[in-house]
């Protein structure tokens, strides 16, 4: 294990962040293969959370109307509308008074049918959150101790501590953070410590009818989401991989990881997140180099000018 206050490199963080008999690692597996896109996790996180409605925002580009991760939205349900024609292509190519139905979303692995497969279009979904990370740059920047670890090795904001300095919203690798306007402080996902301390599930993966999202031990959640992989690549799906579960990544890997049908990119997502304070100490070490180099020409400079 990597010593106290590790910013980079493998640790288990609750023991690192001070617990002595900290329970395992909880977490999240996503698997974006059997999201339907119902944004049950959404809703539920909504009303356990009590966090505030965000309007209902109609986008005009996607079934989507949350957008993204918010003050107000902890769960975010992505939906990616991915022709599998060339779009430039497809587009240049269409009569202009044309328009395309691209289906609905449906109950199916995306990309297929009941009665046939789609080889033109399919969906993509995934419920996104806070990542939890191994290595958590808006821990390391949080001046007022609102930002902390749990003995679960999760990354929960307290509102009542929050002086709304921001200083955790641009070191988060994710954009997962925000700020609420009306009062300026930061909110995201807790896992719903709340409920995990009293030995219940996440509203969200409560919520879920699929199991698309799934709660457990951090170990057992990695081991069943290898499996998973193997049995989607013997289906033919050689496009999936997993995101977010590898230690020895960037960030330490993450407490909520992924399994997605396609790049990172595609759904929004880093391909290769670094927590951004991994340099800190190099660099204060560096500007501490430097401030005695120039107090010491000061002193040589004044204790040279002497008659």
């Amino acid at each position: 294990m990597a010593g106290k206050n590790s910013l980079y490199g493998p640790l288990d963080p609750a023991p690192d962040a001070g617990y002595v008999d900290a329970p395992p690692r909880m977490g999240f597996f996503t698997d974006t293969s059997v999201c339907i896109g119902c944004k049950a996790c959404e809703v539920a996180c909504k009303e356990w959370n009590l966090v505030p409605d965000d309007g209902f925002d109609l986008l005009g580009t996607s079934y989507d109307n949350t957008g993204g991760l918010t003050a107000d939205s902890w769960r975010h349900v992505a939906f990616i509308e991915q022709p599998a024609v060339d779009a430039p292509a497809a587009a240049a190519t269409a009569t202009p008074a044309g328009t395309q139905f691209l289906g609905m979303p449906m109950s199916d692995l995306p990309g297929r049918t009941v009665d046939a497969p789609r080889t033109d279009f399919r969906w993509l979904m995934m419920s996104d959150v806070c990542k939890h990370c191994t290595h958590a740059a808006c821990l390391d920047v949080c001046p007022t101790g609102s930002l902390f670890r749990t003995e679960f090795g999760t990354v929960v904001v307290q509102e009542d501590i929050c002086n709304g300095c921001g200083y955790c919203i641009p070191a988060c690798p994710y954009g997962v953070i925000d700020q609420r306007k009306h009062d300026g402080r930061a909110w995201k996902c807790t896992l719903c410590y709340d409920r995990i301390g009293g030995g219940m599930t996440p509203a969200c993966a409560k919520a879920c009818p699929t199991e698309s999202i799934q709660y457990g031990e951090l170990d057992e959640l990695r081991g069943r989401a290898e499996h998973r992989l193997e049995k989607l690549h013997e289906q033919g799906e050689t496009a999936a991989r997993l995101y977010g579960n590898d230690p020895g990544d960037g960030v330490g890997g993450d407490g909520a990881f992924f399994l997605l049908l396609d790049e990172p990119e595609v759904y929004g997502l880093p391909p290769d997140p670094v927590v951004t304070t991994r340099d800190l100490p190099a660099m204060y070490r560096r500007a501490g180099l430097a401030a005695l180099a120039m107090a010491a020409a000061v002193v040589a400079a004044f204790a040279g000018g002497r008659p």
